[in-house]
């Protein structure tokens, strides 16, 4: 009988959906990829494999499951394996440069941006922006982190110069131009099969760590505040539907994808996130529960899976 399989680095971000798929009696497996072996020799079970891989795991000191990732995506997809958030998933999910292409090809506007390697490239890329605010910003990342906000190019200069600076864990930074939101607010929105489901406004008064899931709220602070938003009161249809067309396109089924408005209401993104992480008490107001809804979305996908398989056994009898 076919499983579903959960592709990750960190057991306390699979707990919420574990307990969802035991409520439905969805039978699943965890595959914890911080070290093992793949024998890609060997035919993989059948099931259906959901990649929850995080671009943040070396900050849990996981700095290789990434790339454990991705021999274990490749030896899925060469048997046909049904995936979801594939390999293309993966790679958009550590590389925050290709994000933006993705984003810009699909009609969505991003922050103006420049990638640098090494940190002279980094100073180099500072000076050719624009005088004004400037974001400093791994291209591999995840909850905030490496994120830092600079008056200037002088002050990042003297940053990346100090014994502070530490290299991102790829080795390739980000230089972009601060889209400064007049109530320091963020909305991030949430699509699961590839269909939006809802948005969520994020204060970040706190700062960049805008991480949703109750483990990573900051003991001794209120942290970032998050409200899920109406569906009149969110983001523009057109923007939705390019995203949801680019997400598919790509690979990518689940996801949260993060946007600001600047002063004059223009609405960019700057983030694709392809292991989403849910606020329990913002859905609790709602009365809408996104790790509900993918445990429902994989149940669905692996009866869907098993159907196909018992059909095509019956054709060849």
């Amino acid at each position: 009988m076919s499983k579903v399989y959960v592709i990750h680095e960190n057991e306390a971000w699979i707990e919420p959906l574990r307990r969802h798929l035991e409520a439905l009696g969805t039978p699943y497996e965890a595959w914890n990829l911080v070290d093992g072996i793949v024998p890609i020799d060997d035919e993989p079970p059948l099931g259906v494999f959901y990649n929850r891989m995080s671009a943040s795991s070396h900050t849990r000191d996981h700095r290789f499951s990434p790339e454990y990732a991705a021999v274990v995506l490749s030896w899925l997809e060469a048997h046909g394996r049904r995936l979801v958030n594939d390999s293309r998933a993966l790679a958009l999910e550590i590389n925050k440069a290709a994000q933006y292409q993705l984003l810009k090809c699909a009609g969505v506007r991003t922050p103006a941006t420049i990638v640098a390697v090494g940190s002279r490239a980094i100073m180099e890329a500072a000076e050719a922006r624009p005088k004004g605010p400037l974001i400093l910003k791994p291209n591999r990342g995840g909850k905030g982190d490496g994120v830092r906000l600079f008056r200037d190019a002088e002050e990042l200069g003297a940053y990346v110069r100090s014994a502070e600076y530490a290299a991102p864990v790829d080795g390739i930074s980000l230089v972009q131009e601060y889209i400064e939101s007049p109530d320091r607010s963020i909305t991030r929105a949430e699509f699961i099969g590839g269909r939006f489901q809802y948005a969520v406004r994020v204060d970040t008064a706190g700062g960049f760590e805008l991480c949703p899931a109750d483990i990573c709220q900051i003991p001794g602070t209120t942290g970032p505040k998050f409200r899920i938003l109406d569906p009149d009161d969110g983001l523009e249809p057109q923007v939705i539907h390019a995203v949801e067309a680019a997400l598919v396109a790509n690979g990518v089924e689940v996801a949260g994808v993060e946007f600001i408005r600047d002063a004059a209401g223009k609405l960019y993104a700057y983030d694709i996130n392809t292991n989403t992480n849910y606020n329990s008490d913002a859905e609790a107001a709602a009365g809408i529960f996104g790790m509900e809804r993918i445990a429902s979305f994989l149940t669905e996908t692996m009866k869907v899976l098993e159907n196909e398989r018992n059909f095509r056994l019956q054709m060849a009898v």
